[in-house]
């Protein structure tokens, strides 16, 4: 007598639909954005947590705010040039080892952060974290476009860049708290404890990420044949509609170089904040380092709010266009108003929250765009491009902002050239056709 079982979920070929696609693409999601979340989460934190050891660092070093700023945006430098390699290497090796590796290293050598003593070190080991990292945030947003097409990214994209504020609202008061209470612990100060607390966390994450991840639909265990299929399928029926496909397209193409002045632009917002919102809460009336690390996170916590909210109106107005310059906008509004009220404590922060959420959620919006127009190695590439190239605000806003601050006694001058940047990035993206973006 023959026995058969009764066919379960897994074994079923779906009649695929809306529905069904939508529910495919949660599962996709909930398996992969929790730990390229938490890589992300400690990625940013490893880039600006110079920005509260700086509170300590200067004085114990006797470092200047040129000196510092420097160093902070030496970083970039390094990630610059290797950004389209390390890309194009994870498009080869897959993104399972090349992250892992991209992690472990970077853990290294921002543990090796405590040891500072010259501004040499300080430069040298800055410039080598940031050519360890480079292609971590760029092959991130590429290994999602293998896994979910454009018309569906948005969300996963968000969900995945609320890591940096969430990273500040942990960073931040976990930061202030490792410098006041480490201080002078085993002869060391509570920067370089901070080093070491916020580093080593990096290189097991790595490991985990080396296990854990998988390259491509074809290598998820978790997906069924006729699941697979599907995902291959709505991959290739969006292909179609994407401008660019090659490596020569990534370098060619105008729309590519439009994207990298946006986001250097972007970019000069992003990080002038990073590495100075420690200093600017300071100068605001805020003392007390675990204070300044307390307040630094209702900025990042009101950007988690901003980012969801406005990419879920986006997506259903199909407008990303106007979200973005907007956001773009109300950034450079809000901190130039900081900076001009500085004096009154809460009114100030209360306008560096506004223009941070802002910010982040320009960044965010703006990561739609590549994903929408590029595929194939012009995304490896091309996605590459753009980051490493407006990777360079990282590099000019934290020197220009420090040696600006050395050169007038304040840090309003540097804060507004960053506001102007930020409106000149709204203008320019509503130069662009919607029909390219808007879908």
């Amino acid at each position: 007598m023959t026995t058969t079982r009764e066919a379960t979920p897994a074994d079923a070929a779906p009649a695929f639909g809306e529905e069904a696609d939508a529910a495919l693409y949660r599962t996709v999601a909930w398996k992969l954005i929790p730990i390229l979340f938490i890589s992300y989460a400690m990625a940013y934190l490893d880039r600006v947590n110079v920005g509260f050891a700086k509170l300590q660092m200067l004085g114990d070093l006797g470092f200047s705010e040129t000196v510092y700023g420097l160093g902070a945006g030496i970083f970039f430098l390094g990630y610059f040039i290797f950004e389209v390699p390390s890309n194009l290497v994870l498009h080869r090796v897959g993104a399972r080892r090349w992250i892992a590796r991209i992690m472990i290293t970077w853990g290294f050598l921002s543990t090796a952060m405590m040891f500072v003593k010259t501004p040499t070190t300080f430069y040298v080991l800055r410039f080598l974290l940031g050519v360890a990292e480079a292609g971590f945030f760029p092959g991130i947003v590429l290994y999602l476009t293998y896994w979910i097409p454009p018309s569906r990214i948005g969300k996963p994209l968000s969900l995945f860049f609320i890591a940096v504020p969430v990273a500040g609202v942990v960073g931040g008061p976990l930061s202030g708290w490792t410098l006041q209470a480490f201080h002078d612990i085993g002869g060391w100060r509570g920067w370089q404890w901070m080093f070491l607390i916020e580093g080593v966390p990096t290189i097991l994450l790595g490991l985990v990420v080396l296990f854990m991840l998988r390259d491509r639909i074809d290598d998820a265990p978790w997906l069924t044949q006729s699941q697979k299929q599907r995902l291959l399928q709505n991959l290739a029926a969006e292909h179609t509609e994407q401008i660019g496909h090659s490596v020569r397209d990534a370098f060619t193409l105008p729309m590519v170089w439009l994207m990298c002045l946006i986001e250097l632009c972007i970019g000069m917002g992003i990080y002038g904040m990073g590495f100075w919102m420690p200093t600017l809460i300071r100068e605001a009336g805020i003392k007390g380092l675990l204070d300044i690390g307390l307040f630094s996170a209702i900025p990042y916590g009101a950007a988690i709010v901003a980012m969801v909210w406005v990419a879920r109106v986006a997506d259903a107005r199909r407008d990303r266009k106007t979200f973005l310059a907007m956001s773009a906008l109300v950034g450079a509004g809000a901190l130039t108003l900081s900076m001009t009220y500085s004096n009154q404590t809460f009114f100030a922060i209360a306008m560096l929250t506004v223009a941070t959420a802002a910010i982040l959620t320009a960044f965010a919006q703006f990561w739609r765009l590549p994903t929408l127009l590029l595929g194939g190695k012009a995304a490896a590439a091309g996605i590459a491009v753009i980051s490493s190239v407006a990777n360079l605000s990282g590099f000019v806003s934290p020197y220009l902002v420090g040696w600006l601050r050395d050169t007038t006694g304040s840090g309003a001058v540097g804060m507004y050239l960053t506001a102007g940047s930020l409106a000149l990035a709204a203008v320019i993206v509503m130069a662009i056709p919607g029909r390219l973006v808007n879908r």
